[in-house]
């Protein structure tokens, strides 16, 4: 009986060894997702809009509050939108090769798809590069979003937020 017992803690020590250790050889042996590079810069200086650290474990966070901006306060800028990080991230008609969310070269699904996330953003909005839109100058102009500069430089989200509380953005 005390063999039999012995053996038994003998048994359990090891199998909670054995669990202890999963952690470690499941995080080293697990290969990270393959991010495709952006097709595009942010600027001449500037690679993306945020260091790439700040926006691998924030992006989240930016493009809620770029959403509440643009959908409750009319802020409608290129920084953090979503159409712009498509537009960098997702190689699309120019490069020769369309490239849709189900597919593992799209940019936001490389890390979603390894994360786990189920991404419903692209429900409503474009999964790929979108031209931007012409206006012809009789039929309509381009709203605020499709303004990238004024007479005295770009538009920021100053601008704009004055603009706006000034009742001059239409």
């Amino acid at each position: 009986m005390a063999v039999m017992l012995r053996n038994l803690r003998s048994l359990l020590l090891l199998a909670g060894m054995t669990l202890l250790a999963l952690p470690l050889t499941a995080q080293s042996g697990t290969p990270l997702p393959d991010v495709p590079e952006a097709t595009k810069r942010f600027s001449e200086t500037q690679g993306c809009v945020e260091p790439t650290e700040d926006m691998r474990k924030n992006h989240m966070k930016m493009m809620l509050h770029k959403r509440d901006q643009t959908m409750h306060e009319g802020i409608r800028t290129p920084q953090h939108s979503l159409e712009e990080c498509i537009n960098c991230h997702v190689p699309g008609d120019d490069s020769g090769k369309i490239v849709r969310i189900d597919s593992k070269d799209h940019f936001c699904a490389s890390c979603h798809s390894y994360a786990g996330v189920t991404i419903d953003c692209f429900e409503c909005h474009a999964d790929r590069p979108v031209k931007k839109t012409e206006f012809h100058p009789l039929v309509a102009k381009p709203s605020p979003h499709h303004a990238e500069a004024t007479s005295t430089g770009p538009v920021t989200t100053g601008t704009l937020e004055i603009l706006a509380e000034e009742g001059k953005l239409q």
